[in-house]
Formats: structure tokens, C-alpha cells, sequence
């Protein structure tokens, strides 16, 4: 079997041209940037307010486990054809798969009320006006964009969102960084085993492996396979493995390097200024951007306060066709954003409804700092099982067709599955201490 795996992994021809890096970067580069979205910006803001250098670790270490985690999403969906849930109906109990779908909507759900939330205080903090407007209107925006724009304009927009992020590479060059003390905290970390301590583990490793990415960038190999002319699942074509799996590689490794450096400029950006002033209670990404007004100055305000708008544009789209791709292939519905909306009305029924919610989570009493952080927990928790089930489906050579994972890939697959289900059970334990 591995002499069979390793001459399927060898370059072959393929009948797709050789395609430029900019080309080549696509759901895995996507998927990266939707990773630091207007939830994710806050819990880093909060992570840097509170306990200042002391996590920057998290995100050196929690890096070669999500690439692989992704990487593996991206195989799944490139050789067999089908997403994660499409899998998961077809290989396990529906009792499984529905539950794990129901859990990744709620968590989907609540995650877009937050980003809604967030990218309309922050649209209120740059021109003012009313905050709930700007929440409806970024909501009907992004449904209208996914249901209505052809699926490679739609990406080629989202690929453009992504120079949002950068918006906090600037904020950390703006202001003054101890870059040593930075250094040493990130190899020498001061762990602790305090409940807030614990909490904010797992609120960072939520955010950086969160199940919807994997859902995501899976269909998106499924969707990209069907839009280029001569490319098939490995299962039907094994001789375009080796091309594919190379280019899925460098997406994947270049897209969540992107993500885990923008979240290290947010943590070391609001460490230095907020919490070297003593601001150490931080709960949204607009709240972060209305303190860092006071202690680093309007322009370093106003760039981090766009960026929420930018990065919270890439992700609503993400989010909920995350949970539509899901809901879809658990019901064998024609599921893609490829398709126009006659042709898949429950999946783009599900994107508007989802997105809908998500709405009208910020008309209710529901606190939204609360949803925030407690989103990035949520999906700490509903990662664990989803990563379980995805390991146990990628080494089962009747679905990947003799494409198993590579022995690397197993290692850093199982260490990213470990870490997120020990930390989820540190957390639990600190709660019932």
C-alpha cells in the first residue's frame, strides 16, 4: 500500500496548464484569511489586552497543526468529490454526521451575529450613524454577492479582500513593539493553569482551527474541480494526483501562514499599547479599535477599525456558505456556488436564512460581547469530533482510493486532533474546579 500511495503522490501529467502562484492560491489562501475575521480579531485583541506576549506562543505552535488539519479538509474534498458532510452522510451514522452538521450551524450562526455585530460598530466608530442599519446592510451585501455573482468573479473578490488583513501589519509597525521581549515570550511562554488562562487556549485554538474552515475550503476543492476543464476527483483520475496535491500544499501552508501572522500582529499590536496602559478587559474588535484610539493615536484607530469591516467581508460569505455546503450534502442537495439559484434553492435558501439569523441576532437582548468570545470557544468544542471523524475518514483506503495520508501528515493530523480535545477537556475541568 505504501509503494501504491507513493506512486500515486509522484508528478504526472496533467491536463490543467501550470498555473502562476497568484493562480494557484486560491481556497487554501481564502480559507486562511476568513480565519481572522471580525470574532477572531477580537479574541487576539482580548488575548493581547489580558495577558499581554504571554500567548503569542499559541500561534507558533497551533500553526503546522492547522495547515495540516486544512491540508487534509483539501484532500478529502479533491479526491473524492465530495465535502466534508457529503462524506460524513455517506460513511457514518446519520445520528453523526446530522449532529456534527447541527453543531457547526449553531456555531456558524452565532459567529455571523458576532461578525455582523462588530463590522457595524465598527462602521459607527469611522463615519457614525446607526450600528443595526450597517448590520442589515453588510448582511443583505454578502447574501446577495454569494447568491447572484458568478463563481470566479465571486473569487477573484474574495481574494481581494484578503489585503485587508494587512491593515494590522500596519498597526504593529505604527507602534512601538519590545520585539525581544516578544521573542522570548514566544519560545519561552509563562504557562499557567489559571481558569482564564486555560479559557483563552482554547479561544485561540477555536479561532485558528475552527470546523467551518475545514468544511469550506474541502467544497471549495470539490467546486474548483468542477470549474476547470479536464480536471476530475483522484478517485476517477489518479494520474493528476501529484500536481494537485502539490498545489493544495503550497495554498494551504502560504494561506494559514497569512492567518497566524496577521493574528500574531493583532495579539502583539494590542499587547504593547492596551495592555502596557493597564486596558486589559477587552471583549469586541470594535471596543479594541475605540481604546486604541486613546493610546496609539486616530491613524492606527482607523486602520484597525477597517480592517474589521475588510476581514469581516471576506468571512460572512465564508460562514455562511460553510453552513449551506454542510446542510446541503447532509440532505443530498445540489449543493455550489457555481450553480445559479434556480438550480440549488434549498443551499443558497439556506446561505440567505443563516445570514438572516445572524441579523436579527443583534435586534436581541443576546449580549454581544458575550457571543464574541464565546463563538471562538463554541467552535473549540465542535472541532474536536469534526477533526476526529475527518482523521479516521483520510486512512480508510476504500474512500481515498490508495490517496491515504502520507505518515507526516497522520502525525500532525492526530497531534492537531490531541491538542484541540485536551485543551477542550482543560477547560471543562477548570469549570467544574
Amino acid at each position: 500500500m505504501a509503494d501504491n500511495q507513493r506512486q500515486m503522490e509522484t508528478p504526472a501529467p496533467h491536463p490543467v496548464k501550470q498555473r502562476r502562484l497568484l493562480q494557484i492560491m486560491g481556497p487554501g489562501l481564502i480559507t486562511g484569511a476568513s480565519d481572522d475575521d471580525p470574532s477572531g480579531i477580537a479574541t487576539y485583541s482580548q488575548v493581547g489586552a489580558q495577558f499581554g506576549y504571554g500567548l503569542v506562543w499559541t500561534l507558533l505552535f497551533s500553526y503546522p497543526l492547522m495547515a495540516a488539519i486544512q491540508e487534509i479538509s483539501a484532500r478529502i474534498g479533491r479526491v473524492t468529490g465530495y465535502g466534508i458532510a457529503g462524506n460524513l452522510r455517506r460513511h457514518y451514522p446519520r445520528w453523526l454526521s446530522g449532529g456534527i452538521v447541527g453543531a457547526l450551524l449553531i456555531a456558524n450562526i452565532i459567529n455571523l451575529g458576532a461578525d455582523l455585530g462588530a463590522m457595524g460598530a465598527a462602521l459607527k466608530l469611522l463615519i457614525g450613524g446607526p450600528a443595526l442599519l450597517y448590520v442589515c446592510l453588510f448582511g443583505v451585501f454578502s447574501a446577495t454577492l454569494q447568491i447572484f455573482t458568478k463563481y470566479a468573479r465571486y473569487v477573484s473578490i474574495l481574494k481581494w479582500l484578503c489585503l485587508s488583513l494587512f491593515s494590522y501589519v500596519i498597526c504593529a509597525f505604527v507602534v512601538t513593539v519590545p520585539w525581544t521581549e516578544v521573542g522570548w515570550a514566544a519560545v519561552w511562554p509563562p504557562l499557567s493553569a489559571d481558569p482564564d488562562y486555560v479559557m483563552a487556549i482554547v479561544a485561540v485554538l477555536g479561532t485558528t482551527i475552527s470546523p467551518y474552515l475545514f468544511f469550506w475550503q474541502a467544497q471549495q476543492e470539490v467546486e474548483d474541480d468542477k470549474e476547470r476543464a479536464g480536471s476530475r476527483p483522484l478517485i476517477r483520475a489518479a494520474e493528476q494526483a501529484g500536481s494537485e496535491f502539490v498545489r493544495i500544499r503550497i495554498d494551504t501552508y502560504l494561506g494559514m501562514a497569512l492567518s497566524n501572522a496577521i493574528a500574531f500582529f493583532i495579539v502583539i499590536t494590542t499587547a504593547a499599547t492596551l495592555h502596557a496602559h493597564g486596558v486589559t478587559n477587552i471583549q469586541t474588535s470594535a471596543e479594541a479599535a475605540e481604546a486604541l484610539r486613546a493610546v496609539a493615536g486616530q491613524f492606527t484607530f482607523v486602520v484597525f477599525a477597517a480592517g474589521i469591516i475588510g476581514t469581516g467581508l471576506l468571512t460572512l460569505p465564508v460562514l455562511a456558505g460553510s453552513a449551506g455546503y454542510a446542510v446541503g450534502e447532509l440532505f443530498s442537495w445540489h449543493v455550489g456556488l457555481a450553480r445559479r439559484p434556480t438550480r440549488a434553492k434549498a443551499f443558497y435558501g439556506v446561505i440567505a436564512v443563516a445570514t438572516a439569523i445572524g441579523v436579527g441576532l443583534n435586534f436581541t437582548t443576546i449580549d454581544p460581547v458575550k457571543a464574541l468570545y464565546w463563538s471562538a470557544v463554541l467552535n473549540g468544542v465542535v472541532a474536536a469530533p469534526v477533526m476526529i471523524a475527518m482523521m479516521l475518514l483520510s486512512m480508510r483506503p476504500r474512500i481515498m482510493a490508495g490517496f491515504i495520508l502520507p505518515r507526516p501528515l497522520q502525525i500532525l493530523g492526530w497531534l492537531a486532533t490531541l491538542a484541540m480535545t485536551v485543551t477542550v477537556a482543560a477547560m471543562v475541568v477548570t469549570w467544574v474546579i
